[in-house]
């Protein structure tokens, strides 16, 4: 087991709960990474193969991602150990044991994330009241039928598409995890003249230099199929959608899927980071010295989350739009210019908006980052 101090600074983590109930085979971990700006909002993860570390650098992520949103929120995140393709009941069971268990945690927000969606927060909102991210039906903004997150990287797209000198419409764009945010993501983009050239899911993938049809991929995973299904293609292995050259290359998946070890083989001009942790450090770092643009997770995937936190303040669905397209484009506007001016990369400059903004929040409290309920002692 890793040393979860490791992670640990001046910011948080707040608090790491790891919860068991056997009865229902519970097995989660929620991280509260940092309260400053107000109770943190951050999705519940499930997957077999999830991980307490893997949940503390998302909770970071969260924090980041939420500061430099400006909403009034700090970061955290929960992590389900288990198959997201469950049957239902048994999905439910879990769902709703988490949001018991976690009941008492009034700085954790739930909100959807890989595996889970708006049908999920109904049944958090069932047990517990401390949710965002409902169905319609319930008064919510559903972020995954709107495509909240997919709208955001369209707009930073644009923004990134001119840092780099090249024409949104007509790119050639790369999505690897064909789920919710990438094929909503994939839809905008098409909307806007560019041609998705490759898509992936954890089945496999498939390429057409000449463009893929995206309605089709999309009705195809509406249906419960793969993007290997899909006709107008060469199939590939999951792992070399690495490998189709584009323009615009978005991971929308999980964690680390550009790495040491396959850094070499991509050949892009941006990427557009759709998912939280997508690239890791040292892969950011070569593809900056390649002149590759890199645009920051918390900086262009942040429109699920502005869509979360307007909802849990009462704003409608028209005002969530507008405000994830002027924050995703004023962000990533002033990240990629100030990485540009100062020769830095432009997760660096992300970083330093970010944590101003949660320093500076620190900075008001005589408690630091311990709770964001009013009177604590």
């Amino acid at each position: 087991m890793p040393d979860l101090f490791a992670y640990a600074d001046d910011l948080g983590p707040l608090k790491i709960i790891h919860v068991h109930e056997p009865t229902v085979g519970l097995r989660a971990v929620l991280v509260i990474d940092n309260v400053a700006k107000g109770p943190s909002i951050g999705g519940v993860r499930m997957a077999p193969d999830v991980s307490t570390e893997e949940c503390v650098r998302l909770a970071r992520a969260m924090t980041l991602k939420n500061a430099a949103a400006g909403l009034p929120h700090g970061g955290g995140k929960a992590v389900i150990y288990g198959d997201p393709k469950m049957p239902k009941p048994g999905k439910q069971r879990l769902i709703r044991a988490l949001a018991q268990a976690l009941r008492n945690e009034e700085d954790y927000i739930f909100a959807p994330d890989m595996g889970t969606d708006e049908e999920c927060m109904a049944w958090v909102r069932d047990e517990i009241a401390r949710v965002v991210a409902l169905p319609r039906e319930l008064g919510g903004i559903p972020l995954d039928e709107i495509g909240a997150t997919g709208f955001g990287l369209s707009h930073a797209a644009e923004v990134a598409a001119r840092h780099a000198g090249l024409a949104l419409s007509g790119a050639r764009v790369v999505v690897q995890g064909f789920g919710a945010v990438g094929r909503h993501t994939a839809l905008f983009l098409t909307s806007k003249g560019a041609k998705i050239v490759g898509a992936a899911d954890s089945r496999g993938a498939v390429t057409n230099p000449n463009g893929l049809d995206v309605a089709a991929l999309v009705s195809l995973k509406e249906a419960g199929q793969s993007v290997v299904d899909y006709g107008g293609g060469e199939r590939i292995a999951s792992e070399d959608i690495v490998d189709i050259e584009c323009d615009v290359w978005i991971p929308a998946a999980r964690p680390d899927v550009i790495r040491d070890d396959n850094v070499d083989r991509l050949h892009t001009r941006i990427v557009l980071e759709g998912a939280n942790i997508p690239v890791t450090g040292d892969a950011e770092r070569a593809l900056h010295e390649r002149g590759v643009l890199c645009v920051p997770d918390f900086i262009a995937n942040a429109g699920g989350v502005i869509c979360a936190a307007m909802e849990y303040h009462g704003a409608t669905q028209g005002a969530a739009l507008q405000s994830i397209e002027e924050k995703l484009r004023r962000n990533t506007e002033q990240v990629l210019t100030q990485a540009s001016r100062d020769r830095i990369l432009p997760r660096e400059a992300a970083e330093r908006l970010a944590l101003e903004r949660v320093r500076r929040a620190m900075g008001y409290r005589r408690h630091g980052i311990f709770s964001s309920a009013p009177g604590w002692v």
